[in-house]
Order: structure tokens, then C-alpha cells, then sequence
């Protein structure tokens, strides 16, 4: 098993576990939120979003509330998927480094 390059970097792997906290499978949050949550600026969740949406990882829903703009998030089932494969990945390194202890 390797890991997943797309997540692993720290900002897309903090959003995964984000958006895989969420209650529901078909949940989404809002992006000022989760630019709150994650301390990231417009531009750099932006960013990351767009590569783990141009991989499938998420869904991004763009729409107007009462004539402003709102941008909501939420995580695809490949993403779903592709989050689990990789956090095994991590408990994996883990409780072998564990075990040589």
C-alpha cells in the first residue's frame, strides 16, 4: 500500500479530514467556514480545492443566497475512498514504526 500524493500534502489532507468529519455522506460546508477552520487564506484553499476537485475528491456547489454568492463543499465517494486508502496508509507507517520500537 503507498500513499496518496494528492492528499498527503498538509492543506488537502486537513480538508479531507474536514469534510470527512462532516455528519453525512452528501454534507457539504460552506468555504468561509472552512477557510475559518483551517486558518487558510481565499486563495490558498482555493487553490487546493481546485486540484482535489480536477481529481474527483470533492464537489464544489456554487450558488446565490439572498443575491450572494456562496461556494459549498463537499467530499465525492472517490474522495470518500481515496481518504480511507490513505489514512490506512498512515496507521500502517505507524504501528509498524511502533513495533520496532
Amino acid at each position: 500500500m503507498s500513499g496518496n500524493e494528492i492528499i498527503h500534502q498538509s492543506m488537502r489532507l486537513k480538508i479531507m479530514a474536514a469534510l470527512n468529519a462532516l455528519p453525512s455522506r452528501t454534507d457539504t460546508i460552506e468555504f468561509t467556514r472552512l477557510k475559518a477552520l483551517l486558518a487558510a487564506t481565499d486563495g490558498n484553499l482555493g487553490a487546493h480545492l481546485e486540484t482535489l476537485e480536477k481529481t474527483g475528491y470533492v464537489v464544489i456547489e456554487k450558488r446565490f443566497e439572498d443575491r450572494k454568492p456562496q461556494t459549498r463543499v463537499r467530499m465525492s465517494p472517490a474522495g470518500r475512498r481515496a481518504f480511507a486508502e490513505h489514512v490506512a496508509y498512515l496507521r500502517e507507517i505507524i504501528d509498524s514504526s511502533q513495533s520496532e520500537q
